[in-house]
């Protein structure tokens, strides 16, 4: 099966070269929105890939890719910060696509997360030692102020998004898949200098004991599973890839690259063809001849 041919929105526009590139010859047209799992998640790049890495489907296809590492999901609906990609989507750029992909909530979770224990609850995901509650459960260490604060975020964003969507009747309605985490483990695994770890840093700041620390990870991106699916169970256009549970968490010992985690927060090569395999399954399924 071929590979999803991936080109950037200069590269369709032809700036650079003549006549741009042949999109009508590539049965399906994607459209990809995304943060560092649809680009990069190391410095120097070559050491990870990204979900699309040989990522391959039966028929011919395209995915012109607006993602870039870091991004979260309200920026990535911010007219002032993602021109190109509204444009594409329901501007004067916008062509009727065979689905929008998007990876998205994944930098908007670990970027909450950095709030500190300064912070009031309701603008922090982890709560404070005099916050925890009896118990052994991890959900104690969050602020439950704070993960309703981001619920509610997540929630806005995404009706922004369907709203940018259905502005222009070429897309309206459009599908729209979306794709559920991978359990982050916290440990100290930069993705280069000046380049994480992020929730390493954050558990310390909160003293949460280490023995804790995974299951941390599986609270946190567990509830961003569920809040994903439950925004989509609303809304029929939104296809949720659910690849939750695939890898080989990270150890909160480790401190480099492990069989299926590149970083603290990014797959290896291994890793996202594993994701990748989920996604073709699924692609195949909803968009099949």
């Amino acid at each position: 099966m071929p590979n999803i041919t991936l080109i950037s929105p200069d590269q369709l526009a032809g700036q650079g070269e003549a006549g741009g590139f042949p999109i009508e010859q590539f049965p399906l047209q994607f459209l990809a929105q995304g943060d560092s799992w649809f680009s990069i998640g190391a410095i120097p790049p070559f050491l990870t890939s990204n979900l699309f890495d040989r990522m391959s489907l039966s028929r011919k296809a395209v995915a012109v890719n607006c993602a870039r590492p870091g991004a979260e999901l309200a920026h990535m609906t911010d007219s002032t910060t993602n021109a190109v990609f509204l444009q594409l989507l329901s501007g004067t750029l916008a062509r009727r696509w065979t689905a929008l992909l998007l990876s998205g909530l994944g930098n908007d979770v670990i970027s909450a997360a950095q709030a500190g224990p300064s912070h009031p609850a309701h603008q922090r995901l982890l709560a404070t030692p005099a916050e925890w509650g009896a118990g052994s459960d991890a959900a104690r260490y969050l602020s439950a102020p704070g993960w309703a604060t981001f619920a509610d975020h997540a929630r806005r964003v995404f009706a922004i998004l369907l709203f940018n969507r259905d502005k222009s009747e070429v897309n309206r309605g459009l599908p729209i898949v979306v794709h559920t985490y991978d359990f982050v483990t916290p440990h100290n695994a930069a993705a280069g200098p000046g380049f994480g770890p992020w929730l390493f840093g954050a558990v310390k700041a909160f003293g949460i004991p280490q023995d804790d620390w995974a299951a941390l990870g599986v609270e946190l991106l567990g509830r961003v599973r569920s809040l994903i699916l439950d925004i989509a169970s609303t809304e029929p256009t939104l296809k949720v890839v659910d690849t939750q549970g695939t890898l080989t968490p990270a150890k909160t010992t480790d401190a480099g690259p492990t069989e299926h985690w590149q970083n603290e927060i990014h797959p290896t090569r291994t890793g996202y063809r594993l994701l990748g395999d989920v996604w073709e399954r699924r692609l195949e399924e909803w968009f099949e001849p």
